[in-house]
Formats: structure tokens, sequence, C-alpha cells
């Protein structure tokens, strides 16, 4: 869409938004919430430490997997000056499975920017909670709006399907080009007086109301003011424009056994899943086996020589950009010594002992099924 077209369309919006109209969906929107809202457990406090670590858990995954994720790490680190303390392996452990490793990296350098530069009290000006390692706009305005009444608008997937129907805007949602439309009609709705409370109610009604699919036009407080409802036309908002499809990579792992040991290692702190653990491997080229694959990505990772015993199981896994295959096998050790090319770190440890360390979710999908037995006593799968 052109700019010329864009600022058109934003006009045309703003026309059709008078002050009356506005102060209705306020008061309409903040009578549902008081009403309908979730009982949770991030809406019982005014901390801003924990609301902050709620919101990081919050991007991109649902409520119901983050409940008892932030009620362990609330538990293990109930101050911002425990987490600052805590060792990056303990964090990363407690964030096991819940993804987008990234967060809880940034949000433990975070925690000890705040104790060096700011005293151990989260800062409530933009610019300096911004400037936060891992904080962007989202995070900010969630935060800052929510635990200090900052009057700033948040703008999630949510919040932009409800505008998007409410207004009948044209725009992709997985846009970046569309994001300061999304901004600027949240920011003239919103209440400056209650802004924590208007922004969580505008989540909530996307949340449980104005769904993706099967949205529950009937209960919305605002039905008679969207004009996507008015024009029948609600399952066609949001506009999304097609991705291309992601590719797929053919991964081969190798579990090595040594001395009834295992090899793991650690990836670097900066990057995809940075500084967990796992097992050694790599792509499988079009030209050779996946066992052939297994035994010259673990050379060429770790520097040893082995033995292909068994292939234990084929895992599948999707990230964000990219799915993989990865065929796992159990190896014995035969030669050299290990010498990293890649890995930050690695520990011969028993199977037992894995479950000390923080491993990726693909590593989970294989490890229960690892024998304690050296490779000799295993049948090939």
């Amino acid at each position: 869409m052109s700019r010329k077209t864009r600022e058109r369309l934003i006009a045309f919006n703003e026309d059709r938004i008078c002050p009356q109209d506005i102060s209705a969906l306020r008061r309409r929107l903040k009578t549902w919430y008081r009403k309908n809202r979730r009982d949770l457990p991030w809406r019982a406090t005014c901390d801003p430490y924990r609301i902050w670590v709620s919101e990081v858990m919050l991007q991109q995954t649902q409520v119901d997997t983050v409940i008892p994720y932030y009620q362990r790490f609330i538990k293990r680190f109930p101050t911002l000056q425990c987490l600052a303390e805590a060792e990056l392996q303990e964090v990363l452990k407690l964030w096991e499975g819940l993804g987008y490793y990234a967060r809880a990296r940034n949000l433990h350098h975070a925690a000890k920017w705040v104790v060096e530069k700011h005293g151990g009290e989260v800062p409530n000006q933009w610019a300096a909670f911004n400037a936060l390692p891992g904080v962007g706009d989202y995070i900010a305005s969630a935060v800052l709006s929510i635990a200090f009444q900052e009057p700033s608008p948040v703008v999630d997937g949510n919040v932009k399907r409800v505008l998007s129907r409410l207004f009948e805007i044209d725009l992709p949602v997985n846009s970046s080009s569309s994001y300061r439309i999304f901004k600027s009609t949240a920011a003239r709705l919103l209440d400056s007086k209650d802004p924590g409370g208007f922004n969580q109610a505008l989540m909530e009604l996307g949340a449980l109301v104005c769904k993706p699919k099967n949205p529950d036009c009937d209960a919305c407080p605002l039905k008679d003011r969207c004009k996507a409802r008015r024009a029948q036309a609600v399952n066609a908002y949001p506009k999304r424009f097609s991705r291309r499809a992601v590719p797929q990579f053919h991964l081969a792992v190798g579990v090595i056994f040594k001395n009834r040991r295992v090899l793991i290692v650690r990836r670097p702190d900066n990057g995809l899943l940075g500084g967990l653990w796992e097992f050694p491997g790599g792509r499988v080229s079009p030209q050779e086996s996946p066992e052939a694959a297994c035994r010259r990505t673990v050379l060429e990772t770790v520097n040893l020589k082995v033995e292909v015993s068994a292939r234990l199981t084929r895992i599948y896994h999707a990230y964000t950009h990219f799915k993989i295959f990865a065929d796992v096998f159990i190896c014995r050790y035969e030669s050299g010594r290990v010498k990293l090319n890649g890995p930050a770190e690695h520990r011969w440890v028993s199977v037992k002992a894995l479950s000390r360390y923080p491993l990726h979710r693909t590593q989970h999908k294989f490890i229960h099924l690892l024998p304690l037995k050296e490779p000799s006593d295993i049948r090939s799968g």
C-alpha cells in the first residue's frame, strides 16, 4: 500500500472517531472488563518488576501456558535484586520449555542493569525503561501504563484485531509498516485517567471475545460501534499478507556414550537458543545418509570420532521462521579429545544428570528414550 493511501486511510479513520464515540467506548469497555476479566496472578500486584516479568512471558505465549512458569519464576526470584544476582543457567532452567529464550536472557541482563544503573528501582520514565535490554515499544507501554499509569497505548495482536474490526482498518496486521497506524488509533482511544486499566481491557476483549476465529460478537460491549459487524464482515478482519512457506531442515543428532556418560554442549549466549544445552550434531546434506551426517557433524563440532550404534528416533519441531526434523542416533565414543567448534562449553554427564541442565524443547522430545546402559546393549530402532 502506498504512503498516500495509508495517509488517506488514517484521515478516514480519524474522521469516523468522534469524541462522543470515544467516551462511550471507554465506559462500556471498562464496565465489561470489571465484570469479565480473568483472575490472573500478575493482576494481584502493583509491583512493576512482577508486572514486567508477566509481560515478557506473555509475548508470543498463551496465558494458560505462562501461569505456572510465572508462579515458579516469582517464587524463586521474588524481587528484581534476586533475579539480578542469579546465574543465567538457573534462569534458563526455570524458563525451560517456555521458548523464545532471548526473553529470559534479556530480562536477566536488564535486571542487572537496573540494579547497577537505577539502584534496583524499575524506571518509571519511558526513555530510561525503553533503553533496557529486551524492552521494546510493547513491553514499555504495557509495564509503564499498568504499573505507573503512564498514558501510553499498548498494541499487541489482540489490540490490532479489535481495532481492525472496530474501524474496518484494511492494513495487514502482520506488516511492520502498519504498526504506527494501529498505534495512533489506540492512542486516540486511550483513557489517560486510567491507561493501565484501559490497555488491559482492550487486550482482554481481544483474548476473550474478539477472537481470531468464531468471535462472540453478541457478548461484545462494543458491538453496536463495530463497523465490521455492521457490514457483516467480521471474519474479513484483520487483514494479513501471505507469508512465504517456511523452510525445513534435516538434522542429525548424536548422543555419544563414554563410560556411561553422554556428551552435551552449550550454545553461545547470543543467537537462537543461546545459553541452552544440547547434544552435538548438525544439518544433513542431500548427498549423505543421516548416519554419515551424524559422524561428520560430531567430528566437526566436538572433534570426536564416533560409531553410530543405533537410531533412537526421529523428532519434528517448528520454530517461528523454519521447521526441523532430526534423526537422533546413539553413538559410541571411539577416539579424540573434545575440541569445540561452535559450542561455548561441554560436559560429560550421566543421563540422570541431564535434568539439571537447561535443554531446549527439541532435546526433551527424546531424552526420555535414552538408555542408561552402553550402546552395545541397545537394539537398533
